[in-house]
């Protein structure tokens, strides 16, 4: 695994392009998923009274949080986290990356998710990372090589309890997928570039 440093936002943006990343490898895998509906969450988090949601944009909220989040978790952890803009790019093809929002050295890494507050509660209680960032998980053991443990770390500062909590998500719990959906990058990225030489000649 190769690390390229940023040092601004827009850089980070642009070199994305092209690149699976971790949010962008759900658009390439299609599969199904069970469980009780958002709504449940949504009632639970009305009756512990959560804050109700801003017109602020999701992702904008995200980025203002990420900073407290990751604070949080270090103390709590008393774990020291590098939280410089990098890019982790796979030794087996340079369009495969993944960003992370924290790392402890080469095998443990920080993804911080400030999600809307049933989405937050559905996680803590089911102890399982929302369908809809699994792919960026994996993705990160699938280009970090050396990855051995992933925290996710949830924040949602708008509820009155349980703001705050962690999952650890290890490599040898998610094997399987890491190998599968490699593979599957892997033969999508070559047949993208059989069809972009095609359109080129």
């Amino acid at each position: 695994m190769r690390t390229v440093k940023f040092e601004d936002r827009e850089s980070w943006l642009a070199y994305r392009v092209g690149r699976i990343t971790g949010t962008k490898l759900k658009d390439l895998l299609v599969k199904r998923g069970s469980g009780r509906k958002r709504g449940f969450y949504q009632l639970i988090a009305d009756k512990l009274g959560a804050v109700s949601p801003s017109d602020e944009n999701p992702m904008e909220r995200g980025a203002r949080l990420e900073k407290d989040a990751v604070d949080l978790f270090a103390k709590r952890t008393k774990k020291k986290v590098n939280t410089d803009l990098v890019m982790w790019i796979s030794e087996d093809d340079e369009s495969i990356a993944y960003s992370p929002d924290g790392f402890i050295g080469k095998t443990e890494a920080v993804e911080v998710k400030c999600l809307n507050s049933a989405l937050h509660i559905e996680t803590l209680l089911t102890k399982t990372v929302p369908s809809e960032y699994e792919e960026q998980v994996i993705q990160a053991f699938i280009v970090n090589t050396s990855l051995k443990t992933l925290y996710f770390v949830c924040y949602d500062p708008r509820l009155p309890v349980q703001e705050f909590f962690y999952l650890t998500i290890t490599r040898k719990e998610l094997a399987p997928k890491i190998k599968e959906y490699g593979e599957y990058e892997r033969m999508a990225l070559a047949e993208v570039e059989g069809i972009v030489r095609e359109l080129k000649k």
